[in-house]
């Protein structure tokens, strides 16, 4: 029988296809989220005998949820900087201490091996360039800082029986059944192809890491299918390179084939400017990322094109979580108002 593989977030950007690449590969998979962007991102592979679907929070868990389960894969969070910002009590409910809830239960119900989706945010403006795993962090935000204790709380619970690892992605870009187009490659390309023109915020000259989706899953299952000598507690940067956002501009200019203007904007408030080192992966894991930014600039284009994928409040976290969070205060409020009469 094959290993069956836990996923939190199996609804979100990441996870979706994540939730693919074990299924292409073989594995069973408990895919767990409150699927707040909707169960249709994994259509391709409902009815699939070894695929079940779990709507529940992470921070309602519970021990029996775990039975069976081999590999947990943690990716349940408030996705990204901004959408962190909307409600920073939530997205440490959440991002930390649910995550830190999944692992202590791993552990309880048996489960050999956990691993945490961290971010290379958790570097902030760090000083230096290719930073590697134990370059000083400098988080600056409530999604970074949740990110950093996170892998501080899961990482401390590993021992001989349990294993734990953080990875740490990159900046992530490409084509998804969750689409998100509030990533600086898919909004870049989203404008391009809509307005003709892509604007550069603050200048341009920040770093960041770069990492295709698909990468990002295919190192999910490299980690879960490693000697546990190589990856237990350990920490990974995964990513592809490091460019500066000027260059992205560029880069996904020359790729598109239609006309396209660049213009730049002096400021931006995400402060943001950090480049990291990929070797740790490579080194222990044999581990490289593969797909380029024009490869993922090409896909997202196309799927705009023949109209498979398209701009809606759903492919911005933070505009979909705005609107989560007002219908749950209207429900709120009419259910007060209703004990009330």
């Amino acid at each position: 029988m094959p290993d069956t593989i836990f996923v939190t977030g199996a609804g979100g950007y990441i996870g979706s296809i994540l939730v693919d690449e074990l299924l292409t590969h073989g594995y069973n998979v408990i895919a767990y989220d409150r699927f707040y962007f909707g169960q249709s991102v994994l259509d391709k592979h409902r009815g699939n005998e070894r695929l079940k679907l779990v709507k529940k929070d992470i921070r309602d868990a519970e021990l029996s949820d775990f039975n069976g389960v081999s590999v947990v894969c943690d990716l349940a969070a408030l996705s990204n900087d901004p959408s962190g910002e909307i409600d920073p009590a939530l997205t440490i409910a959440v991002n930390h201490k649910g995550r830190s809830h999944i692992c202590s239960l791993a552990k309880q119900a048996g489960v050999r091996r956990y691993i945490l989706s961290s971010s290379c945010s958790v570097y902030g403006a760090a000083e230096g360039t290719s930073l590697v795993e134990t370059s000083r962090t400098a988080p600056l935000t409530t999604y970074a800082r949740a990110n950093r204790d996170a892998e501080l709380d899961t990482l401390a619970k590993g021992d001989e029986s349990f294993s734990v690892t953080a990875l740490r992605n990159a900046t992530v870009f490409g084509l998804s059944p969750r689409m998100r187009f509030d990533l600086v490659i898919n909004i870049m390309t989203l404008h391009a192809a809509e307005k003709g023109m892509i604007t550069i915020m603050g200048g341009g000259r920040q770093w960041r890491p770069l990492v295709h989706v698909r990468d990002v899953a295919r190192m999910f299952r490299a980690v879960a299918e490693a000697d546990r000598s190589r990856v237990s507690g350990e920490i990974f940067n995964v990513g592809l390179a490091n460019f500066q956002i000027r260059s992205l501009a560029f880069i996904v200019r020359e790729t598109l084939p239609i006309p396209v203007t660049i213009s730049v904007a002096p400021d931006d408030p995400d402060r943001r400017d950090y480049s990291a080192s990929f070797e740790k992966a490579k080194e222990r894991l044999g581990f490289t990322a593969v797909t380029t930014i024009e490869e993922g600039v090409r896909e997202i284009y196309d799927a705009l094109k023949y109209g498979t994928i398209e701009e809606s409040a759903k492919t911005s976290t933070v505009k979909w979580y705005r609107n989560i969070l007002d219908a749950k205060q209207l429900l709120d409020e009419i259910e007060f108002n209703g004990r009330i009469l």
